[in-house]
């Protein structure tokens, strides 16, 4: 049974950082494209970060470019999501996914793509 248990939200200032956490149990081997997703009050769920796990290969949405980065630890069975220049607009709940879908990473902004997911943990910026 896979479980991926999120962790690592909190409440910082703009300018701050957080690093959020996935840890994966289960047939993580199976895993082919992870994924950060972030979701605001009233506002559809939306991809910020992918990797590709059959390359490495890393994917970021525009408004995250330069600022966020996903990184596996692979000894930890664990995907870091380092965010750091937090802005209030970054306030969302986050939920790592994952997929067994080799083809997951080439739409990985869409959730529907996605099998398994964690419970979410909120991050919160102030001004």
């Amino acid at each position: 049974q896979v479980q991926l248990v999120d962790s690592g939200g909190g409440s910082v200032q703009a300018g701050g950082s957080l690093r959020l956490s996935c840890a994966a149990s289960g047939a993580t081997s199976s895993f082919r494209c992870m994924v950060w997703f972030r979701q605001a009050p009233g506002k559809e769920r939306e991809g910020v970060a992918a990797i590709y796990l059959g390359g490495g290969a890393k994917y970021y949405a525009d408004s995250v470019k330069g600022r966020f980065t996903i990184f596996p630890d692979n000894t930890k069975n664990t995907m870091y999501f380092q965010m750091n220049s937090l802005k209030p607009e970054d306030t969302a709940m986050y939920y790592c996914a994952a997929s067994a879908d080799v083809a997951a990473c080439t739409i990985w902004e869409s959730p529907r793509r996605f099998t398994y997911w964690g419970q979410g943990t909120q991050v919160t910026v102030s001004s």
